[in-house]
């Protein structure tokens, strides 16, 4: 696309695609450094909330949670993934992720094979709940926008919709999984 985009620039106006191209750099970076900001700040909340024991509290909290939905009966896991849960519902994903592949090693069973719980992280990771969308409203707030944070309303009800979507799909194809197993071993 990009290579394209430079070739369709050089044949319509070739004195143009240098300025071009080192305005768009120029903006690339700019971007990463206030969206870099955005989750630094963030990420010393989630630093805070698990040095002052918040994050155990939080974690006993969704644990009732994590373990019906992710069957999951180590307490540790149990914690990785609410913790995981919970930065992506404040909108971090990045922050979440060194969470969730903590998680995703206790997960593992050491078969070479996703299991359950596994694919089920996953799901909850890619439809994940965004109670505040912060990434969003951080570019809609560079963007220039009116008001960035008019999209919490109905982010919160797409991202629960999906959520919840996406784990009775699990649930039901991890069904259909079990009862074709048995089909074959018979």
């Amino acid at each position: 696309m990009m290579l394209s985009s430079i070739l369709v620039l050089l044949v319509t106006n070739p004195a143009a695609m240098l300025s071009e191209m080192l305005s768009a750099s120029t903006d690339a970076l700019e971007l990463c450094i206030e969206l870099c900001a955005v989750y630094c700040v963030w990420l010393g909340i989630i630093e805070l909330v698990d040095a002052s024991g918040l994050g155990e509290k939080l974690a006993k909290l969704l644990r009732p949670l994590v373990k019906r939905v992710f069957k999951v009966e180590d307490e540790t896991t149990q914690k990785l993934i609410a913790m995981n849960i919970s930065a992506n519902m404040l909108g971090l994903g990045n922050a979440a992720t060194p969470m969730g592949i903590k998680a995703m090693q206790a997960l593992d069973d050491g078969s070479g094979k996703a299991n359950f719980a596994m694919i089920m992280l996953i799901v909850v990771n890619a439809t994940s709940i965004q109670l505040l969308p912060t990434t969003i409203i951080g570019l809609r707030q560079n963007a220039g926008s009116a008001n960035p944070s008019d999209i919490i309303l109905p982010t919160l009800i797409v991202t629960f919709c999906t959520t919840v979507m996406g784990i009775i799909l699990v649930k039901v194809i991890s069904k259909f999984a079990k009862k074709i197993k048995l089909k074959r071993k018979i």
